[in-house]
């Protein structure tokens, strides 16, 4: 984990930028820095942990499992991104659990110094209001393209949001993606998956390279 001062960490994360120089300095003292293990749940459905946590480095999974352990991947959160701001604002448990894909680092914030910062910047208030926002248009994203698109579509769109682009222009998704996981945020078997990627690697929409990335040629969504 990098050895720079909690204060230097927090100015470097977006959702404190508007903290002035004193509200910044007294969170520095409230932090903790904690490192989760590939693997390691940072936050469980259904319980509570009472702290917030901001990512600093690495990469996250949400899922939500039903009462027969089913799972879907509801999203994937990186550096910047943060967990926990739920449960803290309303006291219920958490609605979803929290899994390091890698190794990640975090800030740890408990519930008294958040609601705090809350309290006492407008601004920060705003941010994480825009935040649980921008997580409910997502959701109803999500659910209204389970309702109406095609498991052609939803695989298309995933590949779509994960591509980044390269050097060349072109889309990459530089990150592997197993077919599960992409079951998982689609709502279909990992054996349908597989015959849309594969289908889509015949039309020429995607390749897949020998290194596990997936090279997207096309930005639009198959109707099927």
């Amino acid at each position: 984990m990098s050895m720079l001062s909690n204060l230097d960490l927090i100015r470097r994360v977006s959702l404190f930028s508007m903290l002035t120089p004193t509200q910044a300095e007294s969170l520095a003292d409230a932090v903790s820095k904690k490192r989760f293990k590939r693997g390691e749940t940072l936050v469980e459905q259904g319980k509570k942990t009472n702290s917030l946590y901001i990512i600093l480095s690495g990469r996250t999974r949400v899922v939500m499992t039903d009462n027969k352990g089913r799972e879907v991947i509801l999203a994937t959160l990186k550096s910047g991104d943060y967990v926990g701001e739920m449960s803290l604002i309303d006291s219920e448990p958490h609605s979803a659990t929290v899994i390091a894909d890698q190794q990640v680092d975090v800030l740890v914030l408990g519930r008294e110094s958040f609601l705090g910062c809350l309290s006492e910047n407008s601004a920060m208030s705003f941010a994480v209001m825009h935040g649980l926002v921008q997580r409910l248009r997502k959701a109803s994203q999500n659910i209204s393209s389970l309702a109406l698109v095609g498991v052609y579509g939803r695989v298309a769109k995933v590949l779509l949001d994960s591509a980044l682009p390269d050097d060349t222009g072109g889309l990459l998704i530089r990150e592997k993606v197993s077919r599960q996981d992409i079951a998982k945020m689609v709502g279909a078997s990992r054996e349908m998956v597989s015959r849309v990627m594969k289908d889509f690697d015949e039309q020429g929409f995607i390749r897949l390279l020998d290194d596990g990335t997936v090279r997207v040629f096309e930005r639009r969504v198959l109707p099927r």
